[in-house]
């Protein structure tokens, strides 16, 4: 395993794309992708998803940290909010993984603050 992101741009979205599909088939709410890397220096995409209570926010965390680390080999840098579950934040560098609790998605708003970011596909076609 390695915290180590030498992937091209592309390898990137694909670990991007894995991580939004990886929430949106354990049912995560509302799962988006959002470019950030043209106004964010920390970081190039936000994945942000919800779960319906915070046991479903632990599994949501649980199964998008799983499969980045099988497919790629990567584990996040860092991890915030396992202690509420209310935001699980997953941080991979160059991207960041949002899991919420939908009430506390809906005081942040962070697709609302960063609306103006570009949504990137995840679901095959």
């Amino acid at each position: 395993m390695t915290n180590q992101f030498s992937a091209d741009a592309q390898s990137l979205l694909d670990m991007v794309r894995l991580a939004a599909r990886t929430a949106d088939d354990k049912f995560g709410r509302e799962t988006l992708i959002l470019a950030v890397g043209d106004v964010l220096v920390v970081t190039d995409y936000f994945v942000i998803t919800s779960g319906a209570n915070r046991r479903q926010v632990k599994a949501l965390a649980d199964a998008v940290e799983e499969a980045l680390s099988e497919a790629h080999g990567v584990k996040p840098l860092r991890v915030e909010g396992l202690d509420t579950l209310e935001w699980v934040l997953l941080d991979y560098g160059p991207f960041v993984v949002h899991v919420f609790d939908e009430n506390t998605r809906a005081v942040y708003q962070l697709e609302r603050l960063w609306g103006d970011r570009p949504r990137i596909g995840f679901l095959a076609s």
